[in-house]
C-alpha cells in the first residue's frame, strides 16, 4: 500500500521517497529532488556519505530485491526512484508495482534493453534504427574462428550487465582472442560473457542523449558527453565513465533533427508496436558517424556521470517529472532547462577500474567553491566522522559556468582542492576529440 503524501503546516502534499542505490547517480537525483517543495522525507538505500547530508540512509543491498521490496513495505513511501541497472533488470519495479508502489524506473521485460545488448541488437534492427553491424556469438572457438569479422579495430561486448565495462576494442587478432578468453573462458565478466557480440567498428564522436519516457512521449533532455576511457586522449581501459560535459558541442539544430527523426521517434514507435511499457530513463549512447548518428547502446536509467552535468541544468521541478511519467502524464509537463554550462570531472581511486584500495581519507571538501557541487559516488564514513573512500570512481566534482570554458575552469580548480591517497582522474574533460 502506497503512503499517500503527508499534508504539512504550508499545506503543500509532501511525497515520502525512496531512492535505490548509492553512487553519484543517486546523489544527483537525491539532490535535485531535495530541492522540489513538494518533497517530503527522502531515504535512499544504501546511499554513502554525501548522500547522508541530505537523506536518510538506509544499510540494505540495492541489488537484494526482496531487501528493496521489504524497505518499501515498511516505510511506505509515495514514490520509489531506482537509480542502478541491476535491480530494474532483476524485475524489483514489477515487485514494488504489484504492490501499489509508484515506481519511476522501467519494468523487467524493458529493462532487457540495457542486460541484453543481443536484445538492443534485435530491436533496432527491426525498428530500423541506424545502430553498427553485429553478430552474436556463444560458442568461444566460433568467435574465435571468426575474429576480424568487421575488420580491426574490433569490438567485442559481453552481452549482459557488466558495470559498464564489458566493452573491449581489440586492436589487433592476438589483442581480440585474448580478450574472447578472458569473457568466455576465464568469465570475467561472470554470465555476462556467456554471449559476446561483435560489432564493426564506428569512428566518430560519442554524444549521450538521456529521454524521459512513458507512454505518451519521449523527451529527450540536454545532451551530454561522457568520457569512458581511464586515461587522457581517450586511452586505457573502459570505465563507468570519467566524466562528461553538458551540452555536448558536437550537437547542433541539424543533429538534433537527425536524433529526433532517425532514433527517437523510431524507437517509441517501436516500443509501442513490440508492447514495451517503458516508464523511466532511456540512456541513448550515440556515435556521431559521417553518416549521421547511430545508436551505440541503450540503457534503462540515467547514465552516470552524465546524471550530474544534466541535472545540474535542469530547471523544472524533477518531482513533477518524475510523478508524471508514473502517470503517464509525461507529454503534459513543459521541461526547462539552464542555458549554463556544466562539467562534471570523476575522482577516482588509484588503479581503477581494475583493483584499488578502499578507506583513503580524503581531504579538502569543506574548501569547495560555494556554486561548485561534489556528488559523492564512493564513500562512507568513518568512525571518527571523516569521509573515506569507498569504491573506484569516489567524488564527481560539477561545476556550471556561462561557457564551457568558464565550467571546465571552474571544475578543474575545484579538483584540486580535493585529494585522497592515489587519487586519479583525467585532465581533458570538456575537450572533444574528433
Amino acid at each position: 500500500m502506497r503512503g499517500g503524501g503527508r499534508i504539512l503546516g504550508n499545506g503543500v502534499n509532501k511525497k515520502k521517497i525512496l531512492i535505490v542505490g548509492g553512487g553519484g547517480r543517486e546523489h544527483a537525483i537525491a539532490w535535485k529532488l531535495a530541492q522540489s517543495p513538494k518533497a517530503g522525507e527522502i531515504l535512499c538505500a544504501p546511499g554513502n556519505a554525501g548522500i547522508a547530508r541530505i537523506a536518510r540512509c538506509v544499510d540494505a543491498d540495492a541489488e537484494d530485491v526482496d531487501a528493496m521490496v521489504a524497505l518499501a513495505a515498511r516505510e511506505l513511501p509515495d514514490l520509489v526512484v531506482i537509480g542502478p541497472e541491476v535491480p530494474l533488470a532483476k524485475g524489483l519495479t514489477d515487485r514494488l508495482e504489484a504492490r501499489g508502489f509508484p515506481v519511476f524506473g522501467p519494468n523487467a521485460r524493458c529493462a532487457r534493453l540495457e542486460a541484453s545488448k543481443s536484445f538492443t541488437k534485435d530491436f533496432l534492427a527491426r525498428h530500423g534504427i541506424p545502430t553498427a553491424a553485429s553478430r552474436a556469438f556463444t560458442d568461444r572457438e566460433d568467435l574465435i574462428a571468426h575474429i576480424g569479422l568487421y575488420g580491426f579495430p574490433m569490438v567485442l561486448k559481453a552481452d549482459g550487465l557488466a558495470a559498464g565495462k564489458g566493452v573491449v576494442i581489440a586492436e589487433d587478432a592476438a589483442e581480440a582472442e585474448r580478450a574472447i578468453r578472458e569473457m568466455m573462458e576465464d568469465r570475467v565478466f561472470g554470465a555476462a560473457g556467456d554471449k559476446v557480440i561483435v560489432e564493426e567498428f564506428l569512428r566518430g564522436t560519442e554524444a549521450s542523449v538521456l529521454c524521459f519516457v512513458d507512454g505518451s512521449a519521449i523527451v529527450p533532455m540536454e545532451s551530454a558527453q561522457d568520457y569512458k576511457r581511464a586515461f587522457d586522449r581517450d586511452r586505457g581501459p573502459n570505465t563507468g565513465g570519467m566524466g562528461t560535459y553538458s551540452p555536448s558541442l558536437v550537437f547542433d539544430a541539424e543533429l538534433e533533427r537527425q536524433t529526433e527523426e532517425r532514433i527517437l521517434k523510431p524507437t517509441f514507435e517501436g516500443f509501442r508496436a513490440d508492447g514495451l511499457d517503458f516508464r523511466g530513463v532511456l540512456f541513448i549512447g550515440l556515435m556521431i558517424t559521417d553518416a549521421g548518428p547511430k545508436v551505440i547502446e541503450f540503457n534503462n536509467r540515467f547514465g552516470d556521470p552524465e546524471a550530474q552535468s544534466v541535472l545540474r541544468r535542469l530547471d523544472t521541478d524533477l518531482l513533477d517529472v518524475f510523478l508524471a511519467v508514473t502517470e503517464d502524464r509525461l507529454a503534459e509537463i513543459p521541461i526547462g532547462w539552464s542555458d549554463d554550462c556544466a562539467v562534471c570531472v570523476v575522482m577516482a581511486s588509484g588503479g581503477y577500474p581494475g583493483s584499488y584500495e578502499k578507506g583513503k581519507r580524503i581531504t579538502g571538501l569543506e574548501d569547495v567553491d560555494g556554486d561548485v557541487v561534489v556528488f559523492h559516488a564512493g564513500t562512507k564514513r568513518g568512525a571518527d566522522g571523516g569521509i573515506l573512500t569507498a569504491g573506484g570512481r569516489v567524488l564527481g566534482v560539477t561545476a556550471v559556468g556561462k561557457t564551457h570554458d568558464e565550467a571546465r575552469d571552474k571544475a578543474y580548480r575545484n579538483v584540486k582542492k580535493l585529494s585522497f591517497e592515489g587519487a586519479q582522474y583525467r585532465t581533458d574533460i570538456g575537450i572533444v576529440y574528433g
